[in-house]
């Protein structure tokens, strides 16, 4: 998996994951929400349109994120879930706990 990473402003943060999210990918993700947190982005966005597949291992990553960047004061939003993934998202309830947004500029204009 292919992880990029564009600051959005000096709290926030866009990740953009492409390829698959499984078990053996997840760890990317998590160490750079870690990595990011640590830095003092706590507003992150991961835009999900460049995957193609999301496992348990990829879900549960998101979920961790969501918890390591409320901790430290923040939150973690989706966007841009491609069709096959936000199935997996709403078949898992997901969906509740994670917001889905239709692009990474907007996910934040809510406050």
């Amino acid at each position: 998996m292919k992880l990029d990473v564009t600051p959005l402003d000096e709290a926030g943060a866009v990740i953009v994951p492409r390829g698959r999210l499984t078990l053996t990918t997840a760890p990317q993700l998590r160490d750079a929400v870690t990595d990011l947190v640590d830095a003092g982005r706590t507003r992150l966005v991961v835009d999900l349109g460049g995957l193609e597949f999301v496992d348990s291992s990829g879900l549960g990553a998101l979920v961790g994120g969501l918890r390591t960047t409320r901790a430290a004061g923040g939150d973690l939003r989706l966007a841009n879930a491609a069709p096959q993934v936000a199935t997996v998202l709403r078949l898992t309830n997901l969906d509740r706990v994670l917001r889905v947004h239709d692009d990474a500029a907007t996910a934040f204009s809510d406050g």
